[in-house]
This record gives structure tokens, C-alpha cells and sequence, in this order.
């Protein structure tokens, strides 16, 4: 059986690190990128990313970052992906030793065929809801109708994903992954546990279905 997996992203805290793992999570999001009320500084991330136990992915946001910001966030942080969440192009995102997903914010128009050419050494595309001014964390959806069903590359959701809505975005999109943070959130940046689970046992509910 296919299994849709679960990156549970803002993480700020190390009990919601743990938590997100202990629900089942098979990646955790650190946000590089300042301007973020889930910003975290490269320390932080580190102690965290230290607790974490083996086969969790850390995965590290990033926005229009520069080489050397990023580089520095690799030395101190063992990132098993980057996330470019802003304009970077397929050049600049290759420059670095470690693989990432590219994130597309859905705007009218946007052909994503024509971006997975173009970005296509990146090991996912991400597909998050578009508004203006707002790289990404807007908390609203976008037509998931609009999800290409073939590309060559893998597809991570995002975009105003809750609990409630995960099992209808899972059987509209079969989705690689879903990618969720203000959806499972007491506040920006403080994760809620019983929405984290709810929401990985609602995704797993909707792949036994397609099943």
C-alpha cells in the first residue's frame, strides 16, 4: 500500500519536535527565513534537529536566502533537504551538497509542468497556495484540481491543510506528501499534539481508502 507521507513544518520547539515524531511525522520543518513568526536561529535548530531519533527528515526553509546564509545554516545544521521557498533559481538551488524541494506558490497561470522541466533536479516540487507579498504560511487552500496528476517529479501539498480537510486533499491529489504547520497550531510556531495526530491518522485513513 502506498503511504502519503507527513512533514510537519515550523517547528520552533523541541517537546513539538518529539511530539510530531512520537504522531508519526516522517519529516520536520525548520524556517530560515526571518520575517517568519516560525523563524528559528541555526542554534535552536540544531539542539533540536540533535534530539531527533534516526529516519526523520530535516528539512530546512529557506527564502531568496543567500549562498553564504545557507552555507552557514549546513555547517552548524545536518539538513536532509532544502526547501527553496522563494524566486531561487535551478541554478542557484543546485549549488549546494544537499538535495531539495522546490516550492511553487499557485498564482493564476502558473504552469507546473513547465516549472518541473525547469527544476528538474530538485527531488520535489511543493505546491502551496498563492497570495500576494506571502512566501508561504498564508493558512488558506488553493484548487487542488489544478494538481498535475503526471509529472516527472514527486509532489508535496500544501497550503491551508488541517485535520479536517487532509483525507479529502489526500483522495483529490495523491499527493508524495503533505506539508502542514499553521493547521496543526495552537499558536505560530507552538504545535498543538492532538491536532499533529489527527491530522497523520486522517492521512492515513484516506490512503487505506485509495487502497
Amino acid at each position: 500500500m502506498f503511504r502519503t507521507r507527513v512533514k510537519i513544518c515550523g517547528i520552533t520547539q523541541a517537546e513539538d519536535a518529539l511530539a510530531a515524531v512520537d504522531a508519526g511525522a516522517d519529516a520536520l520543518g525548520f524556517v530560515f527565513y526571518p520575517r517568519s513568526p516560525r523563524a528559528v536561529s541555526v542554534e535552536l535548530a540544531a539542539s533540536i534537529m540533535s534530539m531527533l531519533p534516526p529516519f526523520v527528515s530535516k528539512v530546512g526553509l529557506f527564502v531568496d536566502a543567500s549562498e553564504a546564509e545557507i552555507q552557514n545554516v549546513l555547517t552548524s545544521c545536518s539538513l536532509d533537504l532544502i526547501q527553496f521557498h522563494g524566486d531561487e533559481t535551478p541554478e542557484f538551488c543546485n549549488l549546494f551538497s544537499v538535495p531539495y524541494m522546490k516550492a511553487l506558490r499557485m498564482r493564476d497561470g502558473l504552469d507546473v509542468a513547465a516549472a518541473a522541466r525547469a527544476y528538474s533536479s530538485a527531488s520535489a516540487l511543493l505546491l502551496d497556495s498563492y497570495k500576494p507579498g506571502i512566501p508561504g504560511g498564508t493558512g488558506e487552500s488553493f484548487d487542488w484540481d489544478r494538481v498535475p496528476r503526471e509529472l516527472a517529479l514527486p509532489i508535496v501539498l500544501a497550503g491551508g491543510l488541517t485535520p479536517s480537510n487532509a483525507g479529502a486533499a489526500v483522495a483529490a491529489c495523491h499527493p508524495f506528501a503533505m506539508d502542514v504547520s499553521g493547521g496543526v497550531e495552537k499558536a505560530p510556531g507552538i504545535k498543538c499534539t492532538q491536532k499533529m495526530t489527527e491530522f497523520i491518522k486522517a492521512v492515513s485513513r484516506a490512503d487505506r481508502r485509495e487502497d
